[in-house]
């Protein structure tokens, strides 16, 4: 992409032209990667073995700090290139890709090697069982010992490519791992086929994450002329540069998705205590309420390097403008999931399982979590302006307020005053207060 195109894009097209160009390929890489997600749950529970949804379900968290350590140089490499393409400084963005990939791969094998060493540990806490553990594992060793690495690099160089203007291409690259998981996924779980069950679910995650890096790395070494990325480790000499603004906004993303690994796995060892269809129907439910979730991811990624360039840039008029235009969207489609998720609980549930105790789980669970959706739809893409805009203490707070920090005493009051079903109400408490504070501090940066 040109320097001219970029300018465009980010200068000079109107507010809702640039947004839609933003956040249509970035909503549907989104959608198309929370299908594939689905679809490990899907094609388990057609095995209608609770034990085996529920391993999927305890190996999450432990996939998900994957994507926590992705956001550390994804989201905040993406921020600092951005920002220095809005002061027109081609130079120190390939030099901040440079560091954000290769800062990422070490990270990625550190993580994948701590998890070799206390898999069982880990997978405990997280709620397996003596019942899940060893199907637990067996998902868990393809989707992060195999795949641990390029998971992580995919959603990186995504982040860089989106974040350089080009998200059809970053969307397109996450798109085709997500549909080649699709299609792996009934061949390797299904009796009849390769009959593996969890395992063949991650070993389907495994490939198609490979795929999608594969295919990044292939788009910035043909488009070397067009692009401002670079991935030569030579540039790693301006590491001492780059690797504290990168890590100064990156943190509170990767803290926030790291402190919701803590917070999911809190709660499923709280519902282990309980009947293992409820763990299986928590996973479930945990899948089906992600869609105005990634929604959200979507159109806040899409957003973060029209609001980053523009702020750089002193634009501020047209920063508001993509910003409240991107909170409308995010938010009028959470409403529609509220309405459609409260109606039709049981009948989204039983898609995934046909055994009725977990579907009766499942659809109480739904129905109190996604009460928290259009709270979440507006809190995320105030944390990620606070990002785009630099603002690392802001963003810091409202990530830790919305995970973490509140969790685990609200997870020990709500499961006293209303066991098992009280655990569901907490992640509506926890981002209400979340959005509350993140309001207070932005109209602070206003005034």
């Amino acid at each position: 992409m040109t320097a001219e195109e970029r300018i465009e894009i980010f200068e000079n097209l109107p507010v809702p032209q640039a947004v839609r160009r933003q956040i249509i390929p970035a909503v549907i890489s989104q959608m198309i990667a929370l299908v594939y997600q689905l679809a490990d749950t899907y094609f388990v529970g057609l095995l209608n073995d609770p034990v085996q949804t529920a391993a999927v379900t305890v190996a999450y968290p432990a996939f998900l700090m994957v994507t926590a350590l992705s956001n550390l140089f994804g989201v905040g490499g993406a921020s600092a290139l951005s920002r220095a393409l809005g002061r027109h400084d081609a130079q120190k963005a390939g030099q901040i890709s440079a560091v954000s990939f290769w800062f990422g791969a070490i990270t990625a094998a550190v993580y994948v090697g701590i998890f070799a060493l206390f898999s069982a540990p880990i997978l405990r806490v997280s709620g397996a069982t003596d019942a899940t553990i060893f199907a637990a594992f067996a998902y868990a060793r393809w989707v992060i010992l195999f795949g641990g690495l390029p998971t992580l690099l995919s959603v990186l160089l995504a982040n860089l490519i989106r974040a350089e203007g080009r998200a059809a291409k970053a969307s397109f690259g996450l798109s085709m791992g997500g549909m080649l998981n699709i299609v792996l996924d009934p061949l390797l779980i299904l009796p009849g086929f390769g009959g593996l069950g969890a395992a063949g679910a991650g070993i389907a995650t495994a490939i198609s994450n490979c795929a999608s890096l594969i295919y990044f790395l292939i788009v910035i070494l043909r488009d070397r002329d067009g692009t401002v990325l670079r991935l030569q480790p030579s540039l790693l000499r301006y590491t001492k540069e780059h690797l504290k603004p990168i890590l100064k906004i990156g943190f509170p993303s990767a803290l926030q998705l790291g402190l919701t690994v803590v917070a999911v796995s809190a709660q499923a060892k709280f519902v282990s205590h309980y009947p293992t269809e409820a763990v299986a129907a928590l996973g479930i439910t945990k899948k089906i309420d992600q869609l105005p979730l990634y929604f959200s991811i979507g159109v806040s990624s899409g957003i973060l390097p029209l609001l980053a360039y523009t702020h750089s840039a002193g634009n501020e008029t047209r920063r508001r403008g993509v910003f409240r235009l991107g909170v409308g969207i995010s938010l009028g489609f959470s409403l529609f999931c509220l309405v459609l998720f409260e109606l039709l609980a049981p009948q989204l549930a039983g898609l995934f399982i046909q055994d009725q105790t977990t579907i009766q789980y499942a659809a109480s669970f739904l129905r109190r979590m996604v009460t928290a959706m259009p709270l979440m739809s507006v809190c995320y893409p105030m944390i990620i302006q606070f990002q785009a805009m630099g603002r690392a203490k802001e963003s810091l707070i409202c990530s830790i307020l919305r995970k973490g920090v509140l969790d685990i005493p609200l997870l020990l009051l709500m499961d006293a005053l209303l066991p098992l079903y009280g655990l569901m109400w907490v992640q509506p408490m926890v981002d209400g207060i979340s959005l509350m504070v993140s309001l207070v501090l932005y109209r602070r940066i206003q005034k």
